[in-house]
């Protein structure tokens, strides 16, 4: 006889990536996860939010998020913004308070305007958002591999914490997959 029973469906990728990189986030001790909706983050807003042990707020526009994470260093706790590339353009004059408090900051950025991009109006953040954040003093690492997500952010966020940089972690648009208008 014939087992009824579908075998089980193989993980989708993108959770693979995130649950491993949030995997990370909790060993890094990070209590605040702020963030701004984008669904090449959703996994990891999901966790987040399941998660007693953090914080997770939703904000309005991303340049909030680092007066955030600002106080919640200043409590004593760690946090990470979350945000797409076109997000940080929106946050080049707040990032003056990185610069000016040199206090640890990570940020974790969904590309946007890059491999199959739909949207035009993604495609010039896109090509400068790494050299935007270099601008401002954050320092920018690029994973292109799923692979390697968790083991960047984990070094990443070594170096962020025991040094009080700040750094972001650049996710390839090619690594979150095509991104379409809802039908």
């Amino acid at each position: 006889m014939l087992d009824d029973k579908q075998p089980d469906a193989l993980p989708d990728p993108l959770d693979v990536w995130s649950d491993e990189v949030f995997d990370v986030l909790l060993a890094a001790d990070i209590k605040h996860v702020v963030y701004v909706p984008d669904s090449g983050h959703a996994r990891l807003i999901e966790r987040a939010i399941a998660e007693p042990s953090i914080k997770a707020t939703v904000l309005t526009t991303e340049e909030e998020g680092i007066g955030v994470l600002l106080g919640a260093w200043l409590g004593g706790e760690r946090g990470v913004l979350l945000m797409q590339s076109s997000g940080a353009g929106n946050c080049t004059n707040t990032l003056s308070l990185v610069q000016s408090c040199r206090f640890p900051f990570l940020t974790l950025v969904t590309m946007r305007g890059e491999w199959a991009e739909f949207n035009g109006w993604q495609t010039p953040m896109g090509k400068v958002t790494g050299q935007s954040l270099e601008l401002m003093d954050v320092k920018a690492y690029r994973v292109e591999q799923s692979e390697e997500a968790a083991e960047v952010v984990s070094a990443v966020a070594e170096s962020v914490f025991c040094g009080d940089l700040a750094a972001a972690v650049l996710l390839s648009q090619r690594m979150i997959g095509k991104k379409e208008w809802a039908k």
